[in-house]
């Protein structure tokens, strides 16, 4: 008796398929920061990811890949990410402050 499968073909599936977008994203040029949040149990948790677009002959890709004349590129965006991540932070504070009972 053959025995037939009705759940998804996993040769449609892409290899890699994000569970969700990420927060916020800063790009300059090719360089690309996504910045994922992730809530834990000591609080929310910021974690990036870099990679840089290029075209291979009509199809764009990206690559985690970086030549010499990307890394400073490389750096802005890594600086501006940060800066991101520390003014969720900061506003993550404020909120907390906000929201605690006056003593």
């Amino acid at each position: 008796m053959e025995h037939q499968n009705d759940s998804l073909d996993f040769d449609e599936i892409p290899a890699f398929m994000p569970k969700e977008k990420p927060v916020h994203e800063v790009r300059l040029g090719a360089i690309k920061a996504a910045i994922w949040k992730n809530d834990t149990e000591k609080g929310v948790r910021y974690n990036t990811t870099f990679n840089r677009l290029y075209r291979d002959g009509e199809e764009w890709k990206n690559t985690d890949s970086f030549g010499r004349d990307d890394l400073l590129v490389l750096g802005k965006v890594a600086d501006q990410a940060h800066s991101w991540i520390h003014a969720q932070s900061q506003d993550n504070r404020e909120e907390n402050g906000k929201q605690s009972p006056a003593k």
